[in-house]
């Protein structure tokens, strides 16, 4: 009789150390990936710190300026939202495009009323403020660009005394009426009276920081005056002021001291204020989120967050990323708020129309 074959043997499942081994299903070389999840922790990391960046600033150290320097460039910061978002899509990572909620919601909420035009009728009164710079080189031109936008009040901050006599000759026609104390000045339509400087601690930073009197010792020209303007509808106060100047330097890292001794003191000066309204313009070497203006935004609305459009950075002019140049207001309403084309200037002008 013919033998039946043996059955095959039976393939073994088990490797060299008894394991059951799956021949059908061989597994990644990598291991497995983690899940959307578990993906992008450090990107995840970095929009947290982001957010809790933006909500909560002010409690930054000052220490070397840190916080003030942060404060002054905070709204950039929003531009790393769609750079960890393009990164959080690419990883994959769900915990990353969640987390980054956290900055765009905290960004809005500081910069999203900014935005858009918020300007309502040209108002009674027209004012320009203006760093006119200790540099330039064509202050006639700049004073005849100024003349034309048709202001009622024209504060200039940083006049130097070669640069004062030539201000003073272009704008006389436009300007019947106006004060300089030191290095700024008010030109008017209207009448003025009661004009004095203001003391806000010059320092001794900057292109003006000092002149000699002729025994040679240093003294620093009057950075800030008040003066009262004679509308038709009553008396108004007005302050023209350029705070101290900031440095960055190897061994004090941002400097304030001097800006933020002015702002103290401006701050006070406008606190003592008994005029109803009040207008103060300038050159505040900061922007209205620095923690060391906090004295002059308490009392006072900078007229680009109530009637301005857009964040009107105004330094420096060619490139433009803060506004350090201010119009704030007390006892009138703000109706608009631009700026106007750059001059022989490193800032650009801002201007506002106010309103009773």
């Amino acid at each position: 009789m013919p033998r039946t074959p043996a059955p095959a043997p039976a393939r073994s499942t088990a490797g060299q150390g008894g394991a059951a081994v799956d021949d059908e299903r061989p597994q990644p070389a990598g291991g497995s990936r983690p899940g959307p999840w578990k993906r992008g922790p450090v990107l995840t990391a970095c929009a947290l710190l982001l957010g809790l960046l933006l909500l909560l600033h002010q409690k930054l150290t000052d220490w070397a300026g840190l916080g003030s320097l942060v404060e002054t460039f905070l709204p950039w910061f929003g531009l790393l939202v769609p750079v960890l978002l393009a990164a959080a899509l690419l990883r994959r990572s769900a915990s990353a495009l969640l987390a980054l909620l956290l900055p765009a919601v905290a960004w809005v909420s500081l910069f999203g009323g900014l935005l858009g035009d918020k300007s309502h009728g040209s108002g009674d009164l027209t004012v320009v403020s203006h760093n006119v710079a200790a540099e330039n080189r064509d202050p006639a031109g700049t004073a005849r660009e100024l003349a034309a936008s048709g202001a009622d009040l024209l504060a200039l901050e940083e006049l130097t005394d070669q640069a004062k006599g030539t201000y003073e000759k272009e704008l006389a026609e436009a300007y019947p009426h106006h004060t300089v104390q030191g290095t700024v000045g008010l030109w008017s339509k209207l009448p003025l009276s009661g004009t004095r400087p203001v003391d806000v601690l010059r320092g001794m930073v900057g292109p003006l920081a000092k002149k000699l009197r002729p025994e040679n010792i240093p003294v620093d020209p009057p950075r800030a005056l008040r003066t009262t303007v004679t509308t038709k509808q009553g008396p108004l106060a007005v302050y023209v002021a350029h705070l101290g100047s900031v440095r960055v330097t190897a061994g004090d890292g941002f400097w304030t001291d001097s800006r933020d001794a002015g702002a103290t003191k401006l701050a006070k000066a406008v606190a003592a204020e008994r005029s109803e309204r009040v207008l103060v313009l300038g050159d505040f070497n900061g922007t209205m989120g620095d923690r060391a203006l906090d004295g002059l935004s308490s009392q006072l609305r900078s007229v680009q967050d109530v009637a301005g459009d857009g964040f009107g950075f105004s330094w420096p002019a060619k490139f433009p990323v803060a506004r350090i140049d201010h119009i704030l207001v007390r006892g009138v309403e703000p109706n608009s708020a631009w700026l106007l084309p750059a001059t022989g200037s490193d800032h650009r002008p801002v201007a506002a129309g106010i309103s009773w």
